[in-house]
């Protein structure tokens, strides 16, 4: 079983309290939007990070981190994107791509709105942390946090704290 902390959209925030949560999970993964790269070494020097550049992200983070982290976790397929879309409205970088060939778990970031909402059609997982960060107009910061034991996404917990 992995255990995993699911982050975005720190617009170069991080605090002991994030790390704290880093510290409990065994991997790590950023949907984008990262900002500084403080942020991404601190998680690091803590624990595995898998990551995806976004749209305020510089070209220091672009050489760094792709914009799209597809992998197996367990027996779990994954796709990673900062702008992704939902269900039924993917984005059009990636919409062909998805249909032809689905994820079992797709993640992105950027909207600042925390979603997680099944694709019937395609049979995934949709999973939108929310931002982490304090840049924005969303009142809550959020994260997620889920266990992959095999094939299974399990344990889902909302992390919410003050903006």
């Amino acid at each position: 079983m992995t255990k995993i902390l699911l982050l975005s959209d720190t617009h170069s925030y991080i605090d002991d309290t994030i790390l704290k949560y880093v510290k409990q999970a065994d991997e790590v993964w950023h949907a984008g939007d990262i900002g500084d790269l403080k942020v991404t070494d601190a998680i690091k020097q803590l624990k595995p990070l898998r990551a995806v550049f976004g749209n305020i992200d510089d070209a220091k983070t672009r050489i760094e981190f792709p914009e799209n982290n597809r992998f197996m976790c367990e027996g779990v397929d994954v796709w990673i994107t900062h702008i992704g879309g939902y269900p039924n409205r993917y984005d059009v970088r990636i919409r062909e791509d998805i249909r032809k060939n689905p994820p079992k778990l797709f993640i992105c970031g950027h909207s600042h709105i925390l979603k997680v909402m099944p694709d019937k059609k395609l049979n995934l997982l949709h999973m939108n942390p929310g931002a982490a960060g304090k840049h924005g107009f969303h009142k809550t910061r959020t994260m997620l946090r889920f266990s992959i034991d095999g094939s299974k996404i399990d344990n889902l917990e909302v992390i919410e704290f003050n903006k």
